[in-house]
């Protein structure tokens, strides 16, 4: 066994204000790197696996950065097309207590949108993998970007490489609308996907779920992935359920249908230092231990800490150790010093 997973995204600059404050008060910017797709590429390779992030970046310093970041938590890059005018980049201002966090994104035109899927030889990239990752922001970012993922997709299936994918809706990326149709042909055939669509109800209906108003509605969720699973062929979907009481206190918890059962995690109450990366945390969580062939209930388990402690870690990836997060998980959530 390879443990070799493969994702396939965007790396995008990442530029905050020190100390919480506002863009209009900085004048200076801290310097990330993150993603979706990189974000959960490197939690899988800080946590031991083969990982592989596949993207294209400009021949530039600054891209070359983001790869030695890559490389430094154990992502392969071999797999990067060097092509393309810019990097994508996004402002992040965070936010406190009754304020909530911003983001801006500055990545029209950046160097992946220009992608040719002909550069990429997805054969060789997928041989020996075990499993490929990708969300919805990706197939947000144009028509160049879709057919890459297509052909990803394709060449993945032929080589026997489960597939995930975070349906990562972002209103500021394309309207609800579009996102759906553009989603929807990718969920054939996945063994896992993060998120969910309301299948029954008439596009122009249809709102997303607001978990923030509402109590878990069990019957609700089994309707919607067991109608899932049946109409692609889904092996798994599983998604959290965010609980926002301020911008600096949430909940979590996690829930995840097999065909048969909705399982459901603990749920972990927390405040937060960085909340950037919590989903992509959960997808590398759930790889992790699927990869690994735990029980659904175990990986829910795990994905939904690890989604929780990400939270207290600075930056868009979470670095923390697979024992940090085995604490959460085995209820040691008392943050007393470790001597």
């Amino acid at each position: 066994m390879t443990n070799k997973i493969v994702t396939l995204g965007e790396i995008m600059v990442r530029l905050s204000p020190p100390e919480n404050k506002l863009i209009t008060q900085c004048e200076s910017f801290k310097v990330n790197y993150g993603g979706a797709e990189a974000n959960t590429a490197v939690m899988l390779g800080n946590l031991g696996m083969k990982s592989y992030f596949v993207s294209q970046l400009p021949n530039n310093s600054v891209a070359e950065s983001s790869m030695n970041y890559l490389r430094s938590h154990g992502v392969n890059t071999d797999y990067i097309v060097k092509k393309g005018k810019r990097m994508g980049l996004y402002y992040y201002e965070k936010g406190n207590s009754l304020r909530p966090s911003r983001v801006i994104y500055d990545r029209a035109d950046s160097s992946i949108t220009e992608a040719d899927y002909k550069d990429f030889d997805f054969d060789e990239i997928f041989k020996g993998a075990q499993w490929f990752h990708f969300s919805g922001i990706t197939l947000a970012l144009g028509e160049n970007c879709r057919k890459l993922v297509k052909e990803a997709v394709e060449a993945a299936k032929r080589n026997n490489v489960k597939i995930s994918i975070d349906l990562n809706y972002r209103k500021q990326l394309w309207s609800y609308d579009d996102f759906l149709e553009a989603v929807t042909p990718f969920l054939r055939d996945a063994y896992l996907v993060i998120g969910w669509v309301d299948l029954d109800v008439n596009l122009k209906d249809y709102k997303p779920y607001d978990f923030t108003s509402k109590a878990l509605e069990e019957e609700y969720f089994i309707r919607v992935m067991k109608a899932m699973q049946h109409n692609f062929n889904i092996k798994y979907a599983a998604t959290t359920l965010r609980e926002n009481f301020s911008s600096s206190h949430n909940a979590l918890r996690a829930i995840a249908y097999d065909g048969n059962k909705l399982h459901k995690s603990n749920r972990l109450e927390f405040n937060i230092l960085d909340r950037v990366g919590a989903g992509d945390s959960f997808a590398a969580g759930m790889i992790y231990k699927l990869v690994q062939s735990s029980e659904i209930q175990e990986a829910l388990e795990f994905a939904n800490a690890a989604a929780a402690i990400k939270h207290t870690i600075e930056g868009d990836a979470n670095l923390a150790s697979c024992q940090d997060i085995m604490e959460i998980v085995n209820g040691n959530t008392s943050g007393a010093v470790k001597r």
